[in-house]
């Protein structure tokens, strides 16, 4: 069976205690391949890692999609990633990666998709997966300046802590943008401190009118991101089904890019 068809279905399941557990299960599993350089099986994989066997299948098969591992003669060994990771590369690597993850995310939902982050202080939209038939967010006013009003903005200001989300506020004031827009700073705050980290957020036409998005959070090392997805407001009855699966694949965004 070829690593294109094994891989690309491959999803995490959660298991232990959220998506750091996910993460610490792949970095674990690549310390023990290391550990047989001339190759090793699942299903002592399984055993030296005392992993359920389905489990460390799920993990190998995203890792090597992603080239961290790779599948010869029914055993598994490293990958040829692991040389492009010097400084100079890690970048290029990572961007690749980001991108083609979210050219698939956005063939499987139908949608547009976008990674964020929060960086120095200022939203970033680092990366939009987006076509004729999924098009993107018209960006009417710049998305830095109205973090208070998209799913984009306020899944990453619930990510601050309180002094940060205060800090963001004071330099980026509240404006409405359409009638639903939240105005209320002491209101705003409050929905950000007790938003779930499990939960994605939702912006209902906050932003721009016709338009409906969800996102959830993406924590790659000191990385303080997120995954978007956007739908006019026509499929609204779609969004929490998209939601579900912003939140079922950042798990695996989290392994490629932190690995």
């Amino acid at each position: 069976m070829s690593a294109q068809r094994r891989g690309s279905r491959a999803t995490l399941a959660p298991g232990g205690r959220g998506p750091y557990a996910v993460l610490q299960r792949a970095l674990r599993l690549l310390e023990a391949v290391d550990r047989h350089p001339a190759g090793v099986s699942l299903g002592a994989l399984a055993r030296e890692l005392s992993l359920p066997l389905t489990t460390v299948q799920e993990l190998a098969e995203v890792l090597e999609t992603e080239g961290y591992l790779g599948y010869q003669d029914g055993e598994w060994v490293l990958g040829g990633t692991f040389s492009l990771l010097g400084r100079q590369n890690r970048e290029d690597l990572l961007r690749s990666r980001l991108e083609r993850q979210l050219l698939d995310l956005r063939d499987e939902l139908g949608a547009a998709v976008y990674f964020s982050r929060y960086h120095e202080g200022e939203l970033s939209v680092e990366a939009v997966a987006a076509s004729e038939e999924a098009p993107a967010v018209h960006e009417w006013v710049d998305f830095r300046a109205t973090a208070h009003a998209s799913a984009i903005g306020k899944c990453l200001l619930s990510q601050l802590d309180h002094d940060g989300r205060r800090d963001h506020l004071a330099r980026h004031p509240i404006a409405r943008l359409t009638a639903r827009t939240i105005t209320d700073p002491e209101q705003l705050m409050h929905r950000l401190e007790r938003q779930p980290s499990t939960v994605p957020v939702l912006d209902l036409q906050e932003y721009s009118l016709g338009t409906v998005c969800a996102a959830v959070p993406v924590t790659a090392g000191s990385t303080v991101g997120c995954l978007a997805t956007s739908l006019p407001v026509s499929q609204v009855h779609r969004l929490r089904a998209a939601a579900e699966l912003l939140a079922d694949r950042a798990a695996p965004l989290m392994v490629a890019m932190a690995v």
